[in-house]
């Protein structure tokens, strides 16, 4: 058992480190560069080839890794008798979390949709019948996301093209000004983008983070998740996973680069070849992990993915604070371009992974792990108590 949980907590390392081969875009860049390279002007050759490799290889899939796995974390939980006051304080806890870390840190946060869907989703795992049925359930959550996204392309096929993919001067001199100018300014910026963020989240992605949580609940209660299968059924899958997954978006990216990220197309229409390729692609990334992890695990390598894993939650702030003091405090936002930001993103893995393997040399868990399992203990303590009273 305690393999197979290492397995998972390595994964999910490989999950934290990857997540930020995107989100360096965001902090690095103006909002609207995260998506679209031709925000301000024809990008640079340069600029192209690592937008289409960050697209291709990177951008949704760490992410989807990532919910897959909390969905399987949300099984795990389940599964070790949490009951229903335990479980909605643990994703109570996490919304807040994210709601300081949007409002004080970074307008890009992920745990609090993370929480907000969490809550929403963890009672259909609790009560489904079968591994097969989350993964329908799953299928169709996500693909209701992607119809969603269709919609909205539609009905802003006429529209003028949005701040968020074509910002003018004016909108994008009080974002950098904003950002680099800190305080108060920028925590009523962060708070707007919070907001804007949920109706997103509300709106269409949170369908596709929903889907993709009850799949991976539905993979670990199959054993997928737990490592049940053997190194060659994973090697399998991988080797027809992610070449199938490149295969989906190479049209995708060539229409994008060849029409200019129009935003008619691109905002929307564009994403879609992606958005399909996401699951396909990191289910082929974790068969790949599945498949190799076996064999390294003892390694220097897997043993620090395992403690990155671990950590997750300490190592996803972490990250937020490095790149907070590089681009906001040393004032180089928007002073590179995605080379030079892709440049950064292995010295903050070493940090990431210093941090881990030192730390937990000392301490059971990471730090913002433990504040986390203390804020949970006390907060369904009190309430049965209150209760009890």
């Amino acid at each position: 058992m305690q393999e197979r949980l290492a397995v998972l907590d390595g994964a999910r390392g490989v999950a934290v480190l990857g997540i930020l081969i995107l989100n360096v875009i965001s902090f690095g860049l103006p909002q609207a560069a995260y998506l679209n390279p031709a925000f301000a002007g024809l990008p640079s050759v340069s600029d192209i080839w690592a937008w289409g490799l960050q697209n291709v290889l990177a951008e949704q899939k760490f992410l989807t890794i990532f919910a897959l796995l909390f969905g399987a974390g949300l099984q795990l939980q389940l599964r070790r008798g949490k009951g229903n006051e335990e479980m909605k304080s643990r994703l109570s806890w996490l919304l807040i979390f994210g709601a300081l870390h949007a409002i004080f840190l970074w307008d890009g946060d992920i745990l609090l949709p993370y929480g907000l869907v969490g809550l929403m989703c963890w009672r259909m795992i609790r009560d489904a019948q079968s591994p097969r049925s989350m993964l329908r359930f799953g299928l169709v959550l996500y693909c209701l996301g992607l119809l969603l996204l269709l919609i909205l392309g539609w009905l802003s096929i006429n529209a003028a093209p949005s701040s968020f993919w074509q910002p003018d001067w004016q909108t994008l001199d009080t974002e950098i000004s904003t950002k680099l100018a800190g305080g108060v300014v920028a925590m009523k910026y962060r708070f707007h983008q919070m907001i804007s963020m949920l109706l997103v989240v509300i709106l269409q992605y949170g369908w596709q983070l929903a889907g993709m949580m009850v799949a991976g609940a539905g993979l670990v209660r199959s054993g997928w998740l737990q490592g049940s299968r053997l190194p060659h059924q994973y090697r399998r899958k991988a080797l027809i996973l992610i070449p199938l997954g490149i295969l989906i978006q190479l049209p995708g990216v060539w229409l994008n680069i060849s029409g200019g990220w129009s935003f008619h197309w691109s905002a929307y229409f564009g994403q879609i070849p992606r958005e399909i390729a996401a699951p396909i692609q990191a289910m082929g990334y974790l068969a790949l992990w599945y498949a190799i992890f076996p064999s390294i695990q003892h390694t220097r390598f897997a043993r620090a993915m395992v403690s990155v894993g671990r950590m997750a939650l300490s190592n996803y702030i972490l990250q937020t604070l490095l790149c907070y003091m590089i681009f906001y405090g040393f004032g180089w936002f928007n002073q590179l371009n995605r080379v030079h930001l892709l440049m950064l993103v292995p010295v903050i893995w070493l940090v990431n992974i210093a941090f881990s393997v030192l730390w937990l040399r000392h301490f059971r868990q990471g730090p913002l792990e433990w504040v986390w399992r203390k804020l949970v203990y006390w907060s369904t303590h009190h309430h049965l108590q209150h209760e009890s009273w």
